[in-house]
Parts: C-alpha cells; structure tokens; sequence
C-alpha cells in the first residue's frame, strides 16, 4: 500500500475536497480520485462519499483514516531516521499567532539557509490546542506560551522570551500614569481565554481596577491597530514585531510587578526530527539575540 496515496487521502478529508487536495500538491483532482479509488480497490471497501460540493468519509473510511494518520505520520519519522545525516525533512511547526507575526518569520529565514532541503509546514493555534495537537503526533515542535502545569518527562522545552505585561497607549499619553490610563480611558482588553490576557485581567483585579471596556479581542497586532487609531488603551504582554514599529504607540510599565508572559519551543524528547527543532532554535536565538543589540 503506497503511504503516499494514504496522505493525499488525509488530505482530501481534511481539506473536504478532491479538487482543494490537488490544488494543495500541484496535481489534477483525476489523479486524486484515482488514488483514492485505487486504495478502495485494494481495501475492497468504500471510503469517500459526496455530500453536496464536498466528500466525507463512509463509515469504513473514518476507521482507515483513524488508522492511516499513525501510518503516514511513521512512515515520515521512518524517512527522517533514515536521513539523520542530511539536514533535510519535513519539519511541522505549530505556533501561537503573535510568534507567526514577529518572531518566526526571522527565524525561519535564516532556517531555509540552513536547511534548505527541509519541507516546513506551519501551523496556528491557541498554546492548548498546539499542545494537544503535539501529543497526537500531527506537531514535531510547537511554539508557545509554557503550559501553567508541569510537563511530562517525555517533552523538551526551551525558553525563548519573557515578555511583561505593559499598558499599550497613544504617544499623546504617554507622559499619563498607567494606572490612571486603565481607570480613565476607553479599554482594549486582550481575550481573556489566553494566556496574556488571563495575566491582564489578573492585574486588574488585584489593582482593583475596572476599565471602561470598549472591545475584547484576541488579537494583539489588532489591539495595537486600535490603540494607535486612538480608541482607547490596552494591557498585554510586550510583543516585539515589526508590523508594530510604524505605530504611534507607547509602552509604558506597570508601577506592580506582574508575573512575565514566558513562550518557548516546546517538542517531544524522542523526536526523530531533534536535528531540525535544534536549528530552528539555533535560528530562533540569532533573531532574538540580534533584537536585544538593536534595542
């Protein structure tokens, strides 16, 4: 059984389209479905059936692919053992949203010069879900805030930043107490289902602080948008990125010592893929180590 064919099937149902699948690979959707139809074939079983525009799987082929996730993902780890001495692989990045806006994009640059046969696949996420998706097997490292529990001797991490939390406020106000702009003003609050904006809130309450709110999002470059368009302040974690710089913002500390936003790379200790997480460390430590000379 070709473990390929087994993948652009994965791919056809998490995608929910043949078409979407051959578009993804650079290949006709005729040649998708005769994959699928050669699998069914040799499995003597259908797997795929239409509802409306898009295919779902029958009965028999939600079982294959629970199956078929473990055999394609073994038969990569099998290929990367087999290249251990070739800085080549494929490696699958999961990652917090604000890593992808700032960090990553540096890091992978001086990445692809470093490995420029790695295939790299990203993905984005909540730290939870990367942490869940890490434990399947469907991540080789994630990108994220440190889980608030203590982690299995199986898994690695590695600290990357430690960010404050700061009051995000126009350059008009930045001669303002925070305090009194968290009091005062309109409120940005960052989405308390995260871990920045948990830590935010947390702040509030113990300064006995209850904002004006005016927005909750989930986004940090969103929040920094709004700050800078005037619509009010924001307390969250002190990201650098550079869709930020041309913002005509402040970040002003707060007079409390607060507990720091710690994210890192996060990977399981058996990896076949260890050489690569390292180097995406390794580049990782460059992008920041040159951040610190700047600032």
């Amino acid at each position: 059984m070709d473990t390929a064919f087994l993948a652009n099937l994965l791919l056809v149902v998490d995608s929910g389209s043949m078409a979407e699948a051959a578009r993804r690979i650079g290949v006709t959707p005729a040649a998708i479905a005769q994959q699928v139809q050669a699998l069914e074939r040799e499995l003597g079983v259908p797997l795929l059936v239409r509802a409306g525009r898009t295919v779902i799987p029958t009965e028999a082929g939600r079982r294959v692919i629970e199956r078929a996730r473990a055999l394609v993902r073994d038969a990569a780890d099998l290929k990367a053992v087999a290249l251990t001495d070739e800085p080549s692989g494929e490696l699958r990045i999961g990652t917090i949203t604000t890593a992808l806006l700032s960090l990553l994009p540096d890091a992978l640059a001086g990445f692809s010069k470093a490995f420029p046969q790695a295939q790299v696949l990203i993905r984005a996420g909540t730290s939870m879900e990367l942490y869940e998706t890490l434990q399947r097997g469907e991540l080789d490292v994630a990108i994220c805030l440190h889980p608030p529990f203590a982690l299995p001797k199986a898994y690695d991490w590695h600290l990357l930043r430690e960010e404050p939390i700061v009051v995000l406020a126009p350059m008009a106000l930045a001669d303002v107490d925070p305090h009194t702009l968290l009091a005062r003003e309109p409120f940005i609050r960052y989405d308390r289902s995260l871990g920045g904006g948990k830590q935010a809130d947390q702040y509030l309450r113990a300064a006995k602080i209850v904002p004006h709110e005016l927005f909750e999002l989930n986004s940090l470059m969103a929040i920094a948008m709004m700050v800078d368009r005037g619509l009010g302040v924001s307390l969250v974690p002190d990201i650098v990125s550079p869709l930020t710089t041309s913002l005509d913002i402040v970040r002003l500390p707060l007079p409390a010592p607060v507990e720091r936003r710690r994210f890192g790379l996060l990977w399981h200790r058996a990896s076949p893929r260890a050489r690569l997480i390292k180097g995406l460390m390794t580049c990782a430590e460059a992008v920041l180590a040159r951040e610190a000379r700047q600032q």
